[in-house]
């Protein structure tokens, strides 16, 4: 039987790690971890790329030369996107971050495949006792391209901050990168990173998309 095969386009805090990073690590080398053996996950998320920088370096037509019909592409995009000293990254959140985005979305429907928005994960940023979304704008343009294009999306924001909230600062910090190194509140230990799969896992089990079916939760 064909496998059913995830493609992932994304940043950073998604992608796979080299074997010799003890510690860090991005969802997408977990998210296996919550599918059956029915479903292949193929990481072509990779730090430092915006929706734009991924596209511009041909990291999405890669994808859709080997994307098929019955396949996922999973696209998360915001973090870089935000990066104004950077204008190859850069991108304005209700025009060219949503232009951009909808390429992605046309590019797996072009080719027969199911896209799937996630708005970027929460940093570990504490204002007066209450944890803060650093990407509200670009969180709600993509919401914006969910819902003109008919696209499942699942608000990886929002969960990453419930699940902060729920567990608290202490607990919180183990998730992240600073309990290495003090200084990184942006990108996840391994336990981080396989938390966030298991909320992503967790949109997908809620959502009415046929790989729902394939989550083990």
């Amino acid at each position: 039987m064909k496998p059913i095969r995830i493609f992932l386009a994304a940043d950073s805090t998604v992608q796979t790690y080299d074997v010799h990073e003890k510690h860090q690590g991005g969802w997408g080398e977990f998210l296996k971890d919550y599918l059956d053996e029915e479903v292949q996950v193929l990481n072509h998320a990779i730090g430092g790329r915006s929706s734009k920088s991924f596209i511009g370096e041909g990291r999405l037509l890669q994808i859709l030369k080997e994307i098929k019909a019955g396949d996922y592409l999973f696209i998360q995009m915001g973090h870089n996107d935000a990066t104004k000293s950077k204008p190859e990254r850069y991108t304005e959140p209700y025009t060219t971050y949503k232009q951009y985005l909808k390429m992605y979305v046309k590019g797996a429907r072009d080719n027969q495949a199911v896209p799937v928005l996630i708005t970027p994960p929460a940093r570990l940023h504490l204002e007066n006792g209450k944890f803060i979304n650093d990407f509200p704008i670009y969180c709600s343009a993509m919401k914006e391209v969910a819902k003109e294009e008919d696209v499942t999306l699942i608000d990886l924001m929002e969960k990453s901050l419930y699940l902060l909230d729920s567990i608290g600062y202490k607990e919180s910090l183990t998730l992240y990168m600073a309990s290495v190194n003090e200084t990184d509140f942006t990108h996840f230990t391994k336990k981080g990173a396989c938390h966030l799969a298991g909320l992503v896992a967790q949109g997908l089990k809620g959502s009415k998309l046929p790989i729902a079916e394939n989550i083990k939760l």
